[in-house]
C-alpha cells in the first residue's frame, strides 16, 4: 500500500511538470500577468511544503524509495531520498519559493511573465528530480529538463546582444556535456546491465545485484575499465553543472545576464546538483569496487586541486570586477571549488562540511544576488560606481547585500562562518593544510572585493533619485532569506545534527543499498 509520504514524494515533480505546461495552455484564456504571479507562488508553496515534510520524514524514518507507476526497476523508474538528497531538496523548495515571490516584483506586467515562470517551474522540477531519483538514466533526463530551462532563463532578455550570446554560450556547453554524460550511461549499462544507483553500488561492491534482473557481465576487467571510464566522463559533466575549474568559463557570463532571481536559482542551487551528483557517484555508487579504487582516488585527488585552485582564480578575479552581478558570479565559482574539494577529502568531517556550506551558500547567494537585482532595478546600473548611496533609497536590499556578503565571507554570527570553520577543520584532519591557506586568501580577496560594494552603498551620496520602489513582497523575500542566513549561524548548536547526519548518509553506501531491497522485498512481499 503507497501512503501519503510516498504520494507526495511521487507527486512533486510530476506536479511541478505539469503545472509548468499548463502555463502556455492558460495564454491562451488570458494574459493577465497578476495572474500568473498568484500562480507561480502557489505552485512553489507546494514544492517546499512538499520537499520540507519529505526532509522531516527522512530525518525521522530513513531513506524513502518511491516505485514510480507501480514499476519496479530495470523497467521503472525509483526515487530514493535519503537525508543528503532531502536536505538539499528541502533547501531547494524553501529558496525557489522565495525566488517566485520576488519575482512577482522583479518582472511586474512584462509581456513574457507567463514565459519566465513555466520555465522556472520547470527548472525547479528538473532540479529536484535530479536531487531525487534513484536512476542514473533518469539523472539524465532531468538534467536535460533543468538545464534547457536554464537556457530559456537566461535568454529571457532576449532583445539584448549579452543574453542571447550568453545563453548560446550556455546552451552549447551544456548539451555538449549532457551528451557526454549519455555516453558514460552506456558505459555504465555495458558493464553492470542496469542503471539502477543502488544496483550499481551493489553490483560494483559485491559482483551480485538487486532482484531485478538476470544481466552480469562475466568479465571482471571490462566491467573495472568501463566503470572507471563511466565515472571519469560523468565527474567531468557533474563539474560543469557545478562550475568548477576549469570548467567554469560559462558561468561569469550567463549569470549577469539572465533576470536577477533567475541569478539567485543558478548560483544558489543550480549549481548544488552536480555537487551532489558528484558525492552520490564518487562515494554511494562506485565507491566500493577495489577494482577501480585508483580511478576514485585519482579523480578525488584531482577535484580536489581543482577546487582549490578554483576558488583561488575565483576570488582574485572578484577583485577586479566592476560589474555587481559578475563580481557575485565569481563567488559563486570560489564556493563550488571550496565544496567541491570538500567533497572529495571522501572523509566524515568532509561531507559534513560540505554539505553545511552547501546549504550556506545556497541561501546567501541567493540573498546577495536578490539583493543586487534590488539595487540595480532601483538605481538603474549594475555597475558599482552607479550604486553610490543606494541604502538610502533600498534599505533592506542594501541590508541583505551586507549580510549576504558577510556570511559568504564567513564572518560570524552568520551561518557561513559556521560551515567554514567545518571547511578548516575537515581540511585540516585530512592532512591537507595548504587547503586551510586557499580558504583564508580566498576569504580575504572576497573580503576586499565585496568592501568596494558596502562603500559604495553607504559611504557615497547617491548620483540620481532612484525611479523604481521595491514593493513588500520582494523586501518580504530578502528578509526571509536575511533571518535563514542568521539562523543558520545563531542555532548553529541547534541544527548542527541534522548536516552531520545529511552528510554522512552519502557515505552510507550499505544504507543506501539495503534501503532499496527492503523497498523492493516490502513491494513484492506485499507489505506496506
Amino acid at each position: 500500500m503507497i501512503v501519503w509520504y510516498e504520494q507526495l514524494l511521487g507527486a512533486t515533480v510530476p506536479a511541478l511538470m505539469a503545472a509548468a505546461f499548463l502555463i502556455p495552455i492558460m495564454t491562451l484564456a488570458t494574459k493577465c500577468a497578476r495572474l500568473y504571479h498568484y500562480y507561480a507562488s502557489a505552485v512553489a508553496a507546494f514544492a517546499a511544503l512538499s520537499t520540507v515534510l519529505t526532509y522531516k520524514y527522512v530525518v525521522d524514518n530513513g531513506t524513502l524509495v518511491y516505485f514510480f507507476g507501480g514499476w519496479f526497476p530495470p523497467v521503472g523508474i525509483i526515487y530514493e531520498v535519503d537525508q543528503f538528497s532531502a536536505l538539499l531538496g528541502a533547501v531547494t523548495g524553501v529558496v525557489m519559493l522565495a525566488i517566485t515571490v520576488y519575482s512577482r516584483w522583479y518582472l511586474g506586467d512584462h509581456e513574457g511573465v507567463a514565459w519566465y515562470y513555466t520555465m522556472l517551474l520547470g527548472l525547479e522540477a528538473g532540479m529536484l528530480g535530479s536531487l531525487y531519483t534513484g536512476d542514473a538514466f533518469n539523472l539524465f533526463v532531468m538534467l536535460e529538463v533543468m538545464s534547457v530551462s536554464a537556457y530559456g532563463l537566461v535568454a529571457y532578455h532576449r532583445r539584448t546582444k549579452e543574453a542571447v550570446e550568453a545563453a548560446l554560450k550556455y546552451s552549447l556547453i551544456g548539451a555538449t556535456a549532457t551528451t557526454i554524460y549519455f555516453l558514460a550511461l552506456l558505459f555504465i549499462y555495458g558493464s553492470f546491465g542496469t542503471l539502477n544507483m543502488a544496483d550499481i553500488a551493489l553490483r560494483v561492491s559485491t559482483n551480485s545485484g538487486l532482484p531485478i534482473g538476470n544481466f552480469m557481465p562475466q568479465n571482471p576487467g571490462l566491467v573495472s575499465l568501463g566503470a572507471s571510464i563511466a565515472l571519469a566522463l560523468s565527474i567531468w559533466v557533474f563539474m560543469v553543472k557545478s562550475a568548477v575549474f576549469p570548467t567554469h568559463f560559462w558561468l561569469p557570463d550567463a549569470h549577469p545576464a539572465a533576470p536577477s532571481p533567475v541569478s539567485a536559482a543558478l548560483s544558489g542551487l543550480f549549481v548544488n546538483v552536480g555537487l551532489y551528483a558528484i558525492a552520490r557517484f564518487i562515494h554511494t555508487i562506485f565507491g566500493g569496487h577495489s577494482d577501480i579504487d585508483a580511478t576514485v582516488q585519482v579523480l578525488s585527488y584531482s577535484l580536489l586541486i581543482l577546487g582549490g585552485v578554483s576558488a583561488i582564480i575565483a576570488s582574485t578575479a572578484m577583485i577586479t570586477q566592476y560589474d555587481i552581478k559578475r563580481l557575485i558570479a565569481y563567488s559563486t565559482v570560489m564556493h563550488t571549488g571550496l565544496i567541491a574539494s570538500a567533497i572529495a577529502l571522501g572523509t566524515p568531517e568532509g561531507m559534513y562540511a560540505a554539505t553545511y556550506h552547501i546549504t550556506t551558500h545556497a541561501v546567501g547567494k541567493a540573498l546577495l544576488f536578490l539583493s543586487a537585482g534590488a539595487l540595480v532595478k532601483v538605481m538603474g546600473s549594475r555597475y558599482l560606481s552607479d550604486l553610490s548611496g543606494a541604502q538610502k533609497y533600498a534599505p533592506i536590499a542594501s541590508a541583505g547585500a551586507v549580510v549576504a556578503a558577510m556570511s559568504l565571507i564567513g564572518l560570524p554570527p552568520f551561518g557561513g562562518f559556521f560551515s567554514k570553520l567545518a571547511l578548516y577543520k575537515a581540511f585540516a584532519d585530512a592532512g591537507q593544510v595548504w587547503m586551510v591557506a586557499v580558504i583564508l586568501v580566498s576569504s580575504a580577496f572576497a573580503l576586499m572585493a565585496y568592501m568596494k560594494l558596502v562603500h559604495t552603498m553607504f559611504f557615497r551620496l547617491p548620483k540620481t533619485e532612484a525611479p523604481t520602489r521595491i514593493t513588500a513582497s520582494a523586501n518580504a523575500a530578502m528578509i526571509a532569506l536575511i533571518v535563514g542566513v542568521v539562523v543558520l549561524g545563531v542555532l548553529y548548536p541547534l541544527i548542527n545534527q541534522y548536516f552531520i547526519s545529511s552528510g554522512a548518509s552519502a557515505l552510507d553506501r550499505l544504507g543506501y543499498i539495503s534501503a532499496a531491497v527492503r523497498a523492493l522485498t516490502s513491494y513484492f512481499g506485499g507489505g506496506t
